[in-house]
């Protein structure tokens, strides 16, 4: 409940002539009590939260005074789904820490990137690596036991570790959290990136050779299209970068050449007596 009261100014302001007011209103109450006041102030003040600040509220809230997530998300403004997944974020961060496997004060970056792991928790592959728990769930353990020093690899190429110098594999949200999670899901690729080999790297281990090739082929296309573009006002008569242009020519003839050969089938060599089987 919450009380309004009276108190009095302090003496020093009550010595100064313009203060003729001798009390001033006060409301007493406490964060369990005001939990829906706070809520709808930060979603609609001057200042928004951000998805950190939110899942702490959010948190604090259902964990500490026993609200239901839908009740809270009805408070600020939020889908149910939502609220479910910032909770479940925010109990990994928590899990990670218990654990020992993640200190939040060890990250590289002075940023606590949060929103990189909210929005990671939803991608097939890094779920499937930590054993996640559905969001619906609403554990306060959501990653599998056995998967705890898992949970601290993730954590460090999500948010790197200062006190080994590590930093982290994810610079930017798009693109590198979609290739996190690719990476993740092909062992001989994961194998790669705990060997601290780069991500582009291990992106490809991830690929496989095929899709690698297809890829390239696709790149140079495009980049031969964009010089062919602009050839009228880009070379200048140049010679080295005719060779250059020699040299990709060169290159290009020979993997056709390679790859009509791999493509034609072999005839099997004639039995004896002359005659095919």
């Amino acid at each position: 409940m919450i009380a309004l009261t009276a108190a009095p100014l302090p003496s020093e302001l009550l010595q100064n002539k313009w203060y003729a007011i001798k009390q001033i209103p006060v409301l007493h109450t406490t964060r369990k009590e005001a939990w829906r006041y706070l809520g709808f102030k930060h979603v609609n003040g001057a200042a928004k939260w951000n998805s950190y600040a939110k899942a702490q509220y959010v948190s604090e809230v259902h964990n500490n005074f026993h609200v239901d997530l839908d009740k809270i998300a009805g408070q600020i403004g939020d889908k149910h789904n939502t609220v479910q997944r910032l909770y479940r974020a925010l109990m990994v961060v928590e899990q990670a820490e218990k654990a020992k496997v993640f200190k939040r004060e060890n990250r590289y970056k002075k940023h606590f990137s949060f929103s990189h792991l909210y929005t990671g928790l939803d991608y097939d592959g890094i779920a499937t690596f930590i054993k996640l728990s559905d969001e619906s769930t609403e554990s306060e353990k959501p990653v599998a036991t056995s998967r705890i020093k898992e949970l601290g690899e993730l954590f460090t190429w999500l948010f790197g570790d200062k006190s080994l110098d590590k930093p982290p594999v994810i610079e930017t949200q798009n693109p590198h959290l979609r290739q996190l999670d690719e990476v993740l899901k092909n062992k001989a690729a994961t194998d790669s990136l705990r060997a601290g080999l780069p991500l582009a790297v291990c992106l490809e281990v991830s690929l496989g050779d095929e899709q690698v090739f297809q890829n390239a082929l696709l790149q140079a296309k495009e980049a031969l299209q964009k010089a062919h573009g602009s050839l009228t006002t880009g070379f200048d008569g140049d010679e080295s970068k005719l060779l250059l242009a020699n040299t990709i020519y060169d290159l290009a003839y020979d993997l056709v050449e390679q790859m009509e050969r791999k493509k034609t089938p072999r005839r099997r060599p004639r039995a004896a007596g002359g005659a095919d089987k």
